[in-house]
């Protein structure tokens, strides 16, 4: 008989230590937001590593990630580490889970805040056999048709299976590692990798929920970030390459 690949879930046995969970957080030009944000993240939420992956910010982005770094605390909230890495979210997520050490990995939009208990709810999970997971999502604005938007988008990942970035995907880092974490693509990484993470089990599903930024629906318009991220959808679906729907996205005003 063959052993499986997917070791025991850490944390899983009698005296042993609870898992330990890395949140890993890609940044480029963030500085308008990124230090409230980021200490918010820290004083906040328990976590054993925080991993900040800047992608080459001409702003002051990096500067405020290590201003935090070498500020004085008690010892009770953790440091961040900073790494720098090729453009592109998933690179660059990528490129912070192969340095983490924690025993769960947490990938955050640096607009997004994980709700009060994140980390003893990802614990809880893992320990009782999840492999990955992710949060129920609400956005910031107060426009009623973000209440819609996002029971939509928590209705569809619930039915499909499927996370996007927004929403806080979790994974053991084992596990990660065993399906080639997310593919250097330029645009759909998190559905991509979603698929496959379908393979070895289905998501935890934590109701949260975690507060997404509503910046860019406000920007570009409610209505036409909806259809955009439809139309972007189903041209991943029908084949379309997501670094063509990249250079797409990238020309939009």
């Amino acid at each position: 008989m063959t052993a499986s690949p997917i070791s025991p879930a850490p944390g899983s046995g009698n005296g042993v230590s609870p898992p330990t969970v890395a949140v890993i957080l890609p940044i480029f030009n963030e500085a308008r937001h990124l230090e409230k944000n980021l200490s918010d993240l820290l004083a906040g939420h328990p976590f054993d590593e925080v991993i900040v992956v800047d992608g080459g910010s001409t702003d002051a982005s990096v500067e405020i990630v290590c201003k935090l770094m070498s500020a004085d605390t008690t010892g009770s909230q953790p440091v961040p580490y900073l790494i720098q890495a090729p453009r592109g979210r998933a690179r660059q997520m990528d490129a912070g889970a192969q340095v983490a050490t924690s025993d769960a990995l947490l990938f955050l939009h640096a607009d997004t805040v994980p709700p009060a208990d994140a980390i003893a709810r990802i614990r809880d999970v893992v320990r009782r056999g999840h492999l990955w997971g992710r949060f129920d999502v609400r956005l910031s604005g107060r426009h009623f048709l973000f209440r819609v938007i996002e029971r939509l988008m928590n209705w569809r990942s619930r039915v499909s299976g499927i996370a996007t970035g927004d929403q806080g995907l979790f994974v053991r880092r084992d596990v990660y590692r065993m399906l080639g974490g997310f593919a250097p693509i330029a645009l759909m990484e998190d559905i991509e990798f979603s698929t496959r993470l379908k393979w070895v089990g289905k998501p935890a599903r934590l109701r949260g929920p975690v507060i997404s930024s509503s910046r860019r629906w406000e920007e570009r318009g409610i209505t036409r970030t909806i259809l955009l991220m439809w139309a972007l959808r189903f041209l991943y679906w029908l084949g379309v390459s997501p670094e063509r729907l990249a250079r797409w996205y990238d020309r939009l005003p």
